[in-house]
């Protein structure tokens, strides 16, 4: 069974666009998935981070990977690319989230569904309304208003 879920995407270390890029293009190579929409790129200030500002992204893919799975293969994708973790919120070469999987509601050690922080964050909300509006709602994208981000 096919299930639609969605994955934000970002970094602020290194050549962070061409990061976030090829982050969507490896999304479709993954088994069982693939990229059937990509929100414009956006740069975004570090959010309870520090560092460079961000490049961001929200993709939407089609999968047969249950969230789990799917989370085991971002954070493989996210080593692939040099994703090193000294402390939180540290800077990054690669930052892939899942925030939804479908209506799948998750909170085990490793996974929450939906993301619990999704809906403070302005660069996971406004890209996420791009592609899928109805996920996003305008008191959501009114309480992350005062976050610097711009569309690229």
């Amino acid at each position: 069974m096919t299930t639609r879920a969605y994955v934000a995407v970002g970094a602020n270390l290194g050549d962070a666009r061409a990061a976030v890029a090829q982050a969507v293009l490896d999304l479709d190579d993954l088994p069982q998935t693939r990229v059937v929409a990509r929100s414009s790129l956006y740069r975004s200030a570090p959010f309870e981070a520090s560092g460079p500002d961000f490049i961001n992204a929200v993709a939407a893919l089609d999968t047969e990977l249950d969230a789990p799975a799917l989370l085991d293969a971002l954070q493989q994708l996210e080593q692939r690319a040099g994703r090193e973790r000294p402390y939180r919120n540290a800077p990054r070469t690669l930052d892939l989230d899942l925030i939804l999987h479908g209506d799948t509601m998750l909170d085990t050690p490793t996974l929450t569904l939906p993301h619990p922080r999704m809906d403070e964050r302005a660069f996971v909300l406004q890209p996420l309304a791009e592609i899928a509006p109805e996920r996003v709602t305008p008191a959501a994208l009114a309480t992350v208003a005062g976050q610097r981000i711009e569309r690229l």
